[in-house]
């Protein structure tokens, strides 16, 4: 099983990644808060995201119908990762804070969501 590290900017927030199948697509959302923070976000089960250090140092941010659930570091302001609106079981990990990400971002394959207007039934 393919395995990521992963962390905000200053190092307070880790996490670790663990997948059946190589990250190889990234949603990019257009609702207004990943569009204006450029948010790459890989969808990620309950069970394959765990929390390394700093939990207690995420800060938690919603808006709209405060359904999704957007954490950062509160030291440094990067935003790790989210629960999505419609998918609040499961996690949204921003790519660009794998520490692979350089080496994945010439081949992943980054699908559009209309996360401003999407219907009720579809999330990211």
């Amino acid at each position: 099983m393919p395995t990521y590290d992963g962390g905000c900017h200053c190092g307070t927030v880790r996490l670790f990644l663990t997948k059946p199948d190589p990250v190889t697509e990234a949603v990019a959302c257009n609702c207004s808060l990943c569009s204006k923070k450029g948010i790459l976000l890989a969808r990620a089960e309950e069970t394959e995201v765990t929390i390394t250090q700093g939990e207690e140092s995420l800060t938690l941010y919603q808006f709209g119908s405060k359904t999704a659930s957007h954490w950062f570091c509160s030291a440094c302001g990067i935003h790790v990762l989210s629960r999505p609106r419609m998918a609040p079981e499961r996690f949204a990990v921003s790519v660009r804070c794998l520490d692979a990400y350089p080496e994945m971002q010439s081949t992943l394959t980054v699908l559009p969501f209309d996360g401003q207007n999407h219907p009720k039934d579809q999330s990211v």
